[in-house]
């Protein structure tokens, strides 16, 4: 099965390493992912907010599981997105994002 993996940081390095040690995964992309990433995955550069692309772009690769790290696109309504779109995704909704992304700087 193909993963997508949204997010470029620690964590998402991270997630991505497990994953890639499951014999089900045929494929990681990480968009856009980073330099640890690239080892084990395909990086891909896409805004992570422009959601339309990101579906085209999941839908052409057969992607069967997105997993989003990163607050902004999560907070932004991205898994409720996904979701409508009949893509199978892991993160919280934009409603239970806004927790995360309220606390103060």
């Amino acid at each position: 099965m193909n993963i997508a993996l949204i997010g470029s940081g620690g964590r998402e390095h991270a997630i991505c390493e497990k994953i890639f040690l499951s014999k089900q995964v045929s494929k990681i992309y990480c968009i856009p992912g980073n330099a640890g990433t690239s080892k084990i995955a395909q990086n891909v550069e896409l805004n992570i907010n422009n959601f339309s692309k990101l579906n085209k772009f999941l839908k052409s690769k057969k992607i069967y599981l997105v997993i989003v790290g990163p607050e902004e696109p999560l907070v932004n309504g991205l898994v409720d997105y996904l979701k409508k779109k009949g893509i199978k995704v892991f993160g919280p909704s934009g409603y239970a994002s806004k927790l995360e992304g309220s606390k103060p700087l």
